[in-house]
């Protein structure tokens, strides 16, 4: 599975609070909380993020709560594809179960800068940056999440399997 994209990039520690506010918890519908997606850490985010986008980060990306709202969000937005340097475990989990790509790459994540067009190749765990041509290597999905995120995440992955 390949990715293509614009890069927005996001400091250390972003958490779930600041990909989706507390006060947007009360619906899981995608659209209603793409609009409001990162705004506690980038209020243009919401209205400039196009289908495909990619995000770059830094460490402990999706710190702080356990919500399935945030990967959710990033996911409704049109973010294909999250590199961090590093990921809080739980969101690591959430997003893979929701079908949101993610991988660690600590120079991508230093190296890429926002507004770069970047092309990941999540089989092979590489992560092209399209003007420099620099190549970043990340670890590739093995073949049963690359199913999980093809499919949608976790409970398409199961419809599939069993009906």
């Amino acid at each position: 599975m390949k990715l293509k994209g614009q890069v927005w990039k996001f400091k250390d520690n972003i958490n779930t609070d600041e990909i989706i506010p507390a006060r947007y918890l009360n619906t899981f519908d995608e659209k209603e909380l793409a609009s409001h997606c990162l705004e506690g850490a980038n209020k243009d985010f919401p209205k400039k993020v196009k289908k495909g986008d990619i995000i770059v980060a830094g460490r402990n990306f999706g710190c702080g709560s356990s919500r399935e709202h945030a990967p959710i969000c990033l996911k409704g937005a049109g973010v294909s594809c999250v590199i961090a340097e590093t990921f809080a475990r739980i969101f690591y989990r959430n997003a893979i179960n929701i079908g949101l790509p993610i991988l660690e790459s600590a120079a991508a994540s230093r190296d890429i800068a926002e507004g770069d067009n970047i092309e990941v190749d999540l089989e092979k765990g590489k992560i092209r940056n399209v003007a420099t041509n620099k190549i970043y290597s990340a670890t590739a999905f093995p073949p049963f999440m690359r199913e999980l995120i093809k499919a949608g995440g976790l409970m398409e992955y199961v419809k599939k399997k069993i009906f």
